[in-house]
């Protein structure tokens, strides 16, 4: 897909929790077409140490209001500037960048959306996309605790929705691995992002039980198109971008110990 570099608008800036917001961002023109996986690489201006773009993925595209959503986790000084932004600021983007996950030929209600803290970003535009697809998904989320579960309404919408929290507050206490629909639904294709020990663990129950299932990768990507090499992963078909190639890998091609 052909990749753009855009001032957009911001539109709304929401905190969602004292370290998470969500910057809704328009433009003059029509976006572009974007598929649930993509990212895009924000500029951040503003800060004294940051001088690299920050990867950030898509939330979700809003094509009535044409405005791309981007959820971002208020972690380091650019990350911060970027929650410091006013509706009406101008944020320089490049996107759409990197390859998205794979959308079923037939619609299914067996579909199994896994996600962990941030990684539940790309979860809501892929459960939109399935669903206007004909598809019904199931969410399954996990966080630390209740305040670190975002969007829960709008995941709502395109399925249903179940929860872990690591303290017990809301949904089943544990992790997204031990949830107990994983006992109780056969699912035909899992998606999943967010820390690496959690999707390697989804892919490590996906293998047992032969179901296929795609994640996407969190490698530090610097500039968001194959050159810089920060985001390299060692796979079935030697070392690949993450940024290029991905981030959305389906299991098969990564080498894990799974």
């Amino acid at each position: 897909m052909k990749k753009y570099i855009l001032d957009l608008t911001v539109t709304e800036n929401v905190r969602l929790h004292m370290n998470y917001v969500l910057l809704k961002l328009t433009s003059s023109s029509l976006l572009p077409e974007m598929l649930p996986g993509q990212f895009a690489e924000i500029r951040v201006d503003g800060s004294l140490t940051t001088f690299l773009r920050r990867p950030i993925s898509i939330n979700y595209v809003d094509k009535q209001r044409n405005e791309v959503w981007f959820l971002v986790q208020l972690v380091g000084d650019g990350t911060k500037q970027l929650g410091k932004v006013k509706a009406g600021d101008t944020i320089n983007v490049m996107l759409p960048l990197g390859n998205g996950f794979t959308i079923p030929s037939h619609p299914s209600d067996k579909l199994l959306l896994v996600g962990g803290g941030v990684g539940t970003a790309p979860m809501l535009y892929l459960g939109e996309q399935l669903a206007k697809n004909g598809s019904k998904p199931t969410f399954l989320l996990g966080a630390k605790t209740d305040k670190d579960l975002l969007q829960l309404e709008q995941f709502a919408t395109y399925g249903d929705v179940y929860t872990t929290t690591e303290d017990g507050s809301h949904g089943e206490k544990g992790y997204v691995i031990q949830h107990s629909i994983l006992n109780s639904i056969q699912f035909e294709q899992i998606y999943t992002c967010g820390p690496k020990p959690m999707m390697m663990a989804v892919a490590k129950y996906a293998k047992s039980k032969n179901i296929a299932c795609e994640v996407s990768l969190e490698n530090m990507m610097a500039c968001g198109v194959g050159a810089c090499l920060c985001c390299v992963e060692n796979t079935a078909e030697g070392h690949l971008c993450v940024c290029k190639e991905g981030p959305v890998f389906n299991i098969n091609k990564l080498l894990w110990q799974i």
